[in-house]
């Protein structure tokens, strides 16, 4: 386990997954990520790559020939190594290697860089291919899960996500982990999705074209209230375990495969062509907005 510190925020990571751990606000002594009880689910904010979701038949097959990967790809599973490690960030970076090879054969580095400030967490991914002379094809997601507080006087159902700039959400879901490509309309309420249990008992909920840059997660109890912004994402997620109090967050550039897909990888959905010697960088930030004035300004600015 790796530690980054401010006066405001102490983040904790794991360089199995280049995972965040822990992200613990000071002044309120508040953990912000789901503790990831193996009861529900024993991840807390796991690096999607080189797939997000998972492939039809778990197989897809480039330059003639086939190959086998588990959903979500193995950056997750894999040992990161430490580029760089300050008081307040860390980088981490996974290269190609025999093993990649044999089931992504790529030439690649996927660097992960942490940073704190005074309102909270950013998460920038960069994808590199040093290739003199092919593309590389991935896809690319985040997945943290954020804790949901309960107790006697705040439920589940209290919490809301506020998406500022759309009034209906267009969802896909899943079935069988493949992306059913009839999307449906959710409305909602003031910018508001109410959070259930149940909004979750058929799997994750994937929303296509999206206005919003920034998510809200709030409760109707107080003024506390969790900011979520993303960039360079094409897509996104929400997602949480069978009656779990957390709620997933996740920035996509990519979805799992449809039921009638032709398993060539430079056909998948939302795949990312990178061509020899380019870098592609997406980003997520987390901020922790904890008083009335300052939730209203931040809602004002965005």
């Amino acid at each position: 386990m790796y530690n980054i510190e401010n006066i405001y925020w102490k983040a904790s990571f794991d360089s199995k997954g280049a995972e965040l751990r822990s992200l613990f606000h000071k002044p309120t002594s508040q953990e912000l990520m789901w503790q990831a009880d193996p009861t529900y689910w024993s991840k807390t904010s796991p690096v999607l790559f080189p797939i997000v979701g998972a492939l039809k038949g778990n197989t897809y097959t480039y330059g003639g020939k086939y190959y086998t990967m588990s959903r979500h790809g193995f950056a997750r599973d894999s040992t990161f190594e430490i580029q760089r490690h300050e008081d307040h960030l860390i980088e981490f970076v996974l290269r190609d290697d025999g093993d990649t090879f044999s089931i992504y054969p790529f030439a690649f580095d996927l660097k992960v860089l942490y940073g704190l400030s005074e309102n909270g967490l950013t998460c920038t991914y960069q994808v590199n291919n040093y290739s003199d002379d092919s593309p590389i094809f991935f896809s690319l997601g985040g997945h943290p899960a954020f804790t949901i507080r309960v107790d006697d006087r705040i439920k589940y159902d209290d919490y809301r996500l506020i998406f500022p700039d759309d009034r209906l959400l267009s969802v896909h879901k899943l079935q069988d982990n493949l992306i059913n490509m009839d999307s449906q309309k959710l409305p909602l309420e003031e910018n508001r999705l109410a959070l259930s249990y149940s909004l979750f008992y058929d799997d994750a909920l994937i929303i296509k074209d999206l206005k919003s840059r920034a998510v809200i997660l709030s409760n109707n109890q107080n003024e506390q209230q969790l900011s979520f912004a993303f960039q360079g994402f094409e897509y996104f997620g929400l997602w949480a375990a069978k009656n779990a109090n957390f709620i997933c967050l996740e920035p996509w550039a990519g979805i799992a495969d449809c039921e009638y897909h032709d398993q060539q990888l430079v056909n998948k959905k939302g795949i990312v062509n990178l061509a020899p010697g380019n870098t592609w960088e997406a980003r997520w930030q987390v901020d922790f907005v904890h008083t009335t004035n300052e939730s209203r300004s931040f809602l004002k600015k965005i």
